[in-house]
């Protein structure tokens, strides 16, 4: 976890890097959660109520956006209890795992990126690749290529929402995978990159936090499961 010390656009919050060992089998949603889904917790009388615009980009299957981590947590009970499983944010080990689906580059495809990968500020580039289209909305979530574990638009598009307090550095941090609830927890990591950002903030490793009330145009979140032998 974490990023090497020479890979273009590091941090120094994304060190140092360390092995985790993941402890737990757990699952993990294809796509970010949508209007679609979020508004069925409205209409259902959950979610508080709260109906976040779309920006006038449409709803559907484009993913939710303008939704806090307190949203989320929201949402998370919600479908919990609606199924009767126990749903969840992803812990920050698990989204960084799920991201490069077992590479060790950047993006799960390689070390450098084009706007026909992924939706973000085209007009930056990264690691020599080539500048594009910037769209300055988000996309459904189903468009791109998924990555070889099937898992849609793990970089950009919206910042996924994680379980994990913020830490500056990764000193003392959680090596079996699970969310990091200690730090300061007024603050949550969120990652993966939007369409509003340059092309290095959505490399796999790069962290980002926010107040747990904030609600953003290019804030969203991804469900995760964890499953019993």
């Amino acid at each position: 976890m974490g990023s090497p010390t020479n890979e273009p656009g590091r941090d120094g919050d994304e060190g140092a890097q360390h092995q985790v060992t993941i402890s737990r089998n757990f699952a993990v949603g294809r796509f970010a959660v949508t209007f679609d889904e979020w508004d069925a917790c409205v209409a259902d009388r959950g979610c508080n109520g709260h109906k976040p615009s779309d920006q006038g980009w449409g709803r559907g299957r484009r993913p939710v956006i303008n939704v806090s981590w307190d949203d989320a947590q929201v949402y998370v009970k919600w479908l919990s209890r609606k199924t009767g499983k126990a749903y969840r944010l992803l812990s920050e080990a698990e989204r960084e795992y799920v991201a490069p689906a077992g590479t060790d580059t950047p993006f799960w495809w390689g070390a450098t990126i084009t706007p026909s990968q992924a939706n973000y500020d085209g007009n930056f580039t990264y690691n020599n690749g080539s500048t594009g289209q910037y769209r300055m909305q988000t996309l459904p979530v189903d468009s791109f290529a998924p990555n070889p574990w099937g898992l849609y638009q793990v970089h950009g598009n919206v910042w996924d929402w994680t379980e994990d307090c913020w830490n500056a550095n990764y000193n003392g941090a959680p090596a079996d995978g699970k969310a990091w609830t200690i730090g300061d927890c007024s603050r949550r990591v969120l990652r993966g990159g939007s369409w509003y950002n340059i092309p290095w903030g959505l490399r796999a490793a790069f962290r980002l936090w926010y107040s747990t009330d904030d609600r953003i145009n290019y804030f969203g979140f991804r469900l995760g499961r964890t499953l019993t032998p």
